[in-house]
């Protein structure tokens, strides 16, 4: 592309002086730009690292994890609450976790017996006869499902 400038035109050159003082005018006392603060400039240097959101384990949750985890540390046992080498049944585990009856024990109590019933049959009334009822593998998938479930729930 060609450009003609017509030499005939009154163009004034411009004069860098002039902008220099307009300039100053309007920024009469102009300061060093700020920095950046240290821990801004390295955060910006550092590489970005994905971090994964806190999930905050409820407290029906909390209880049947701990409940399982007794019964992993302590054994599982049927037809009483507690054995001689100190094996729980699903109860006894439940109130171990627990501490009281508290709303927890009521709530982990009440999906633990609800998750018996989804895989083994509506015919369950309680956690004892259930328990009594069936084997350790069958017991600790019941109690797996039933954290799912409660982590599904967020409770």
């Amino acid at each position: 592309m060609n450009t003609r400038i017509n030499s005939g035109t009154d163009f004034t050159p411009v004069d860098q002086d002039l902008y220099a003082a307009a300039f100053r005018l309007l920024d009469p006392d102009p300061g060093p730009e700020p920095a950046a603060p240290v821990a801004l400039t390295a955060l910006a240097q550092a590489p970005l690292i994905a971090v994964q959101p806190v999930r905050l384990t409820g407290p029906v949750e909390k209880t049947l994890t701990d409940a399982l985890a007794f019964l992993d540390t302590h054994g599982w046992t049927r037809y009483s609450l507690i054995n001689t080498e100190g094996a729980r049944c699903s109860i006894g585990a439940l109130r171990a976790a627990a501490g009281a009856r508290s709303s927890a024990y009521c709530d982990a109590g009440n999906l633990l017996l609800d998750e018996a019933r989804r895989q083994h049959g509506k015919k369950w009334e309680a956690i004892p006869a259930w328990n009594d009822s069936h084997t350790g593998a069958q017991v600790r998938s019941v109690w797996e499902a039933a954290i799912r479930r409660a982590q599904h729930m967020n409770i």
